[in-house]
């Protein structure tokens, strides 16, 4: 009987298995399936496996360092945005202006008034109101920039009731009275109008923290409130208001007042402008907060305008700019019926004023 010899596993030959039917069929080059010849599809190669799809890591890091820095700038644009458009709609506003045609400078009429003592706008804003802060802030387009103190009892003509001391249009007609008289004594237009509450200026003050200011007076005043010795002191809000005040116990009388006054608004201006400030969400609004309570502007002005007057202000209060007041003929002058004023010199009055307009302006030193 013959043997049946049994090879061991690893020593048998290779079988060769044939494909099903089936699984040829499915293949891109079985006669009927795309990519066989005569089919659409078929390149003449054989088809290559598809790759297996890797995750774009740079691509996706890249795309989300974009969208940070997106949403940071939105977020830095939105904030003073939105904080100029909270600031606009806070801003009080009155009938100030005369519709005098404009000129090439950019003028801004700035009153100060004891209306609002405790920096709020209740009641009618010209009812029983002084203005005993009267400066004009001009910005030509050339030249120099500057901020002219008119005192408060100059003697002017006030259209429609004679002559007076020019605090008096105020009293008889309100801002739109003291703007016309204005512009008939300077020959210039008004562009803005912003009124001062006298109250909300020691808000301001207390709200950048103090000021300081310097004076050589020696000074017990009752009737301002103010006590000073000689010299720079750091200045609250109560003392800064009456260091603006305080006139009777001052030599030059309104003259030295409208010194100290543009003392310190140049003293606020500064201490708003640190970087400290700006950059502080929390400070910006509570300066607005008081500023803005302080303020009553013509109907056409807005934040934007009074941002430019902020500007024209630290430029006519910087080494470029010129402050003072228009040349004054006599300090205690008495035409009658109006006690003592100030007579500004009638023939130089036009030339002054023709030169701050056009920023030729220049102020004798004494």
């Amino acid at each position: 009987m013959p043997r049946t010899r049994v090879m061991p596993v690893d020593q048998q030959p290779a079988r060769r298995i044939q494909p099903t039917q089936s699984y040829l069929q499915q293949q891109p080059g079985y006669p009927g399936q795309p990519g066989h010849p005569g089919q659409p599809g078929h390149s003449g190669q054989h088809p290559e496996p598809p790759a297996t799809p890797r995750t774009p890591r740079r691509r996706r890091r890249g795309r989300r360092a974009v969208v940070i820095v997106a949403v940071v700038l939105v977020l830095l644009l939105a904030w003073p945005i939105g904080l100029l458009i909270w600031a606009n709609g806070k801003i009080t506003h009155i009938d100030a202006l005369s519709g005098a045609p404009s000129q090439a400078a950019e003028t801004y009429l700035l009153a100060g008034s004891d209306s609002r003592a405790d920096g709020t706008l209740a009641g009618d804003p010209t009812e029983g109101q002084r203005t005993d802060t009267i400066m004009l802030l001009t910005k030509p387009p050339s030249g120099s920039a500057s901020l002219i103190s008119i005192p408060r009892d100059t003697y002017v003509a006030i259209p429609g009731h004679g002559n007076n001391k020019i605090n008096a249009s105020y009293a008889l007609g309100g801002p739109e009275l003291l703007v016309r008289t204005v512009e008939d004594f300077t020959g210039m237009t008004v562009d803005h109008y912003v009124e001062i509450g006298m109250g909300g200026v020691s808000a301001l003050v207390d709200a950048v923290g103090g000021v300081e200011l310097c004076s050589d007076l020696d000074v017990d005043d009752e009737k301002s409130g103010l006590v000073w010795t000689p010299g720079c002191h750091e200045a609250d809000g109560t003392t800064a208001l009456a260091f603006a005040r305080m006139r009777y116990s001052d030599p030059k009388g309104d003259i030295g007042r409208t010194e100290r006054q543009q003392q310190v608004i140049k003293a606020i201006t500064a201490k708003v402008a640190r970087p400290g400030t700006l950059v502080n969400p929390g400070a910006q609004v509570d300066l607005l907060s008081a500023g803005l309570a302080a303020l009553a502007v013509d109907q056409d002005t807005g934040i934007l305008d009074l941002g430019r007057l902020a500007l024209a202000f630290r430029a006519a209060t910087g080494p470029d700019g010129v402050r003072g007041t228009p040349p004054i003929a006599d300090l205690n002058y008495r035409p009658g019926g109006v006690g003592s004023a100030v007579l500004i010199e009638p023939d130089a009055a036009a030339r002054f004023f023709a030169s701050v307009a056009d920023g030729t302006v220049t102020i004798e030193e004494e």
